[in-house]
C-alpha cells in the first residue's frame, strides 16, 4: 500500500479503519493456494471527486482482497486511478464501457485485482440477452438496464469466469424479478456451451434482492447457482444496517470444495461514521465511502487433487 504523504489526521483514521477491517477476520491469501474475492457497490464512484481521505480508505479496503468486482463505477475514471496509485504498480483493472442513458446511469462494472495473485486471462465481454431472428434482424425480447460484465481470470491452477452485475431497482418488482431470471438463464447457458472459456463461474454484484426468502433469490438460483457454504447464514447483510443482502456471491458447484469456510462482510461503518469523517453526516458519508459493505469469500485455487480424483473416478466407471 502506497499511502504516501498524508496528514496525521488521515493516518490516525486509517489506523482506526484497519481495526474495523481486522474485525472482519479476513484470512490472508496464499500464493497458488487461495484467493480472496469480494464484491462491492461503491456509491456513485466517480460521479463527484472524493475527498482525499475517502480515496485512501477505499484503497485500504480493496487492498484486503485479491480480486474485487466493483459496481456503480461511473464514466469518469479519475478516482479509480487515484485508488490504483495508492494500491501500487502490481494492481490492475479491467472495466466495461459506461452506459450513458438513464437506465444505465452512466455506470461501469470493474474488476480490480492484484496481479501477483490473479491474472486476467484475456476474455472480457458484456453479457447480452439471447437474440431471435425477426425478419432479417436478430433482436432480444427483453433487456437488462445495466449489462453484466464477464471476464476470465486465473489464479494458481484455477481458471474461472467472473460475472458481475448491478440489477435494476426500478418501480416494478416484477421487472426486476424477470431481469434476475434472465441473468440466471444466461449463466446456466454459458456454463453449458461446448466451447465455453471455463465452466467455473463466480457470479457477484448488487442484485437488489432483499432476502433469501424473496422470489428474486429463488430466480437467481433457479439455474443451479448456489451460495458458498460460508455465506449461507442470513447474518451477512451488506447494507449499513446489516439487515438486507442486496449483494451476492454465488457459484456453480463444479468443485464445491473450492470454497473455503471463510467469508463474510467487511463492516467499515461499524454503526458509527464519525470516527472516519467527523465533519460529515451519515448521508454524506455514504457518498464518500458507500451505503453498501463489501461481501467476500475465500476460494481454494489449488485444485490438483480434485482434478486427479476426477481422473480416478472416470477409470472406475
Amino acid at each position: 500500500m502506497f499511502h504516501g504523504s498524508i496528514s496525521p489526521e488521515i493516518a490516525e483514521r486509517l489506523q482506526l479503519l484497519r481495526k474495523r477491517i481486522d474485525a472482519a477476520k479476513i484470512p490472508p491469501s496464499k500464493l497458488d493456494e487461495t484467493l480472496n474475492i469480494a464484491t462491492w457497490n461503491i456509491r456513485e464512484f466517480g460521479k463527484k471527486p472524493r475527498l482525499k481521505a475517502a480515496i485512501h480508505y477505499i484503497a485500504e479496503i480493496i487492498g484486503q482482497f485479491d480480486l474485487v468486482g466493483l459496481v456503480e463505477l461511473r464514466d469518469d475514471l479519475t478516482d479509480l486511478n487515484r485508488v490504483l496509485a495508492i494500491l501500487g504498480p502490481y494492481w490492475d483493472a479491467v472495466y466495461s464501457d459506461a452506459i450513458l442513458d438513464a437506465g444505465g446511469n452512466r455506470e461501469r462494472v470493474c474488476y480490480i485485482f492484484d496481479s501477483r495473485t490473479v491474472r486476467f486471462n484475456g476474455m472480457a465481454c458484456e453479457a447480452s440477452p439471447p437474440r431471435t431472428k425477426r425478419g432479417k434482424e436478430y433482436l432480444s425480447e427483453y433487456s437488462w438496464w445495466r449489462a453484466p460484465y464477464v471476464a476470465s481470470f486465473k489464479s494458481g491452477n484455477y481458471d474461472f469466469l467472473a460475472f458481475t452485475t448491478h440489477v435494476r431497482w426500478g418501480d416494478s418488482d416484477e421487472a426486476r424479478l424477470n431481469e434476475i431470471q434472465g441473468l440466471a438463464n444466461w449463466v446456466k447457458a454459458k456454463a453449458a456451451e461446448k466451447n465455453a472459456e471455463d465452466r467455473d463461474i463466480i457470479v457477484m454484484g448488487d442484485f437488489n434482492i432483499p432476502s433469501r426468502q424473496d422470489p428474486m433469490f429463488a430466480a437467481i438460483t433457479s439455474g443451479g447457482l448456489q451460495l458458498p457454504k460460508a455465506l449461507v447464514n442470513d447474518e451477512f447483510g451488506t447494507n449499513l444496517a446489516r439487515d438486507k443482502r442486496y449483494d451476492q456471491i454465488l457459484h456453480l458447484p463444479r468443485f464445491a470444495d473450492n470454497f473455503t469456510n471463510s467469508g463474510g462482510v467487511l463492516d467499515f461503518y461499524a454503526s458509527d461514521h464519525k470516527p472516519l469523517f467527523p465533519d460529515l453526516d451519515k448521508t454524506a458519508f455514504t457518498y464518500q465511502l458507500s451505503d453498501h459493505l463489501p461481501l467476500w469469500i475465500q476460494i481454494n485455487t489449488d485444485i490438483d487433487g480434485m482434478l486427479l480424483e476426477q481422473i480416478i473416478q472416470r477409470k472406475s466407471r
